[in-house]
């Protein structure tokens, strides 16, 4: 398949610039795969739609304040966008400077901290800050919103742009499926006997990069961490053994889940990702997803199309934005309940 087979027409003005004034006021667009049909849905009717033997998958990771600016000693700006910290006081980030970075030449940053330019990885650039980098971005830096974002961060992002499960701190973008839930949500499914477990996937900029080639197997996903528990395993054993499906809250859990089955076998892991799903590709672990609306050409869409059908994803798409959802990371949210897969039992084994 081609990039521009997940082309969709999209006004702007459905591109959620703020969060609903609840995390569960949102709308929820229900995909049956097996028959084709959807249902529109509100998000607090999600619950409705589980029973009580399903697993519930999330991703705890936490956004890092990972903007910070900086300048040149001739005055030049420069602005560093953390992908990730690596050993040491090294990173790796996305740097805008008008013209490029030298080792010898320092960028200058708040509080005297200075930044060295080390080495070129594709499109990231290593750093060496003269400080501990987890330390700095959280006393300096700014929260990342997305580049569909156009307005200026304010106040209430800095609690909305978080799940409120969320604890490992690692992201620079959010787990957008998981901003729906609240604390309320959370209680009646607990109270319901749906289980939970989580993974940690630590989302970087490259999520928000456009295809750079028009056939999808020449493209080479970013690299991303992606931790996978023991716990995790069992409770995806325990579930399968009572009958219940493993819901996947978000394309990180999936990756997260897939990834750590990539040798038929579900078993832990704390590894890089690069995991590309596209449409044949057969998944192993996850029987259902929620998530939220995604780019046109990017590969999360590409993702949710393999995952419940391209045809039947393309036409709720064009549902979606006949109906007015609102899209993208402050957006709507969507339910997928593919036709069911014919899975080997090895698959599960922990």
């Amino acid at each position: 398949m081609r990039r521009t087979d997940f082309n969709y027409d999209l006004p702007t003005e459905l591109i959620a610039q703020h969060p609903e004034p609840e995390r569960s006021a949102s709308r929820l667009l229900h995909i049956d795969s097996a028959t084709g049909r959807w249902f529109d849905r509100q998000f607090v009717d999600f619950p409705a739609l589980l029973k009580p033997d399903d697993l519930l998958v999330f991703n705890d990771t936490r956004v890092i304040p990972a903007r910070v600016f900086g300048v040149k000693p001739s005055g030049g700006r420069v602005e560093i966008m953390l992908e990730r910290i690596l050993s040491g006081n090294r990173i790796l980030a996305h740097v805008h400077a008008s013209k490029a970075l030298r080792a010898d030449v320092p960028v200058l940053l708040a509080d005297g901290v200075t930044a060295h330019f080390i080495t070129r990885h594709d499109d990231l650039f290593e750093l060496e800050l003269s400080t501990e980098p987890l330390a700095f971005f959280m006393a300096q830096g700014a929260l990342p919103l997305p580049p569909y974002i156009t307005r200026t961060v304010e106040a209430e992002d800095t609690e909305r742009y978080q799940t409120v499960f969320s604890r490992e701190l690692g992201a620079v973008a959010a787990p957008t499926a998981g901003l729906h839930f609240d604390q309320a949500m959370l209680a009646r499914i607990r109270d319901m006997g749906v289980r939970s477990a989580f993974v940690t996937l630590h989302v970087g900029a490259g999520t928000f990069q456009p295809l750079r080639v028009d056939e999808l197997d020449q493209h080479r996903m970013h690299a991303e961490v992606v931790q996978v528990s023991a716990e995790v395993c069992a409770a995806v054993a325990e579930t399968r053994a009572r009958g219940g499906r493993v819901i996947a809250v978000g394309t990180t859990v999936v990756r997260s889940l897939e990834t750590a089955a990539a040798s038929g076998v579900l078993q832990p892991c704390h590894s890089e990702t690069r995991l590309f799903i596209r449409p044949g590709y057969d998944f192993k672990v996850v029987d259902a997803l929620l998530t939220n609306f995604h780019l046109p050409e990017s590969t999360l869409l590409m993702l949710v199309s393999a995952f419940g059908g391209y045809d039947t994803m393309m036409a709720a798409y064009r549902h979606a934005v006949a109906a007015r959802y609102r899209f993208f990371s402050y957006g709507d949210a969507m339910f997928i309940e593919p036709a069911m897969r014919n899975r080997t039992e090895s698959a599960h084994e922990v």
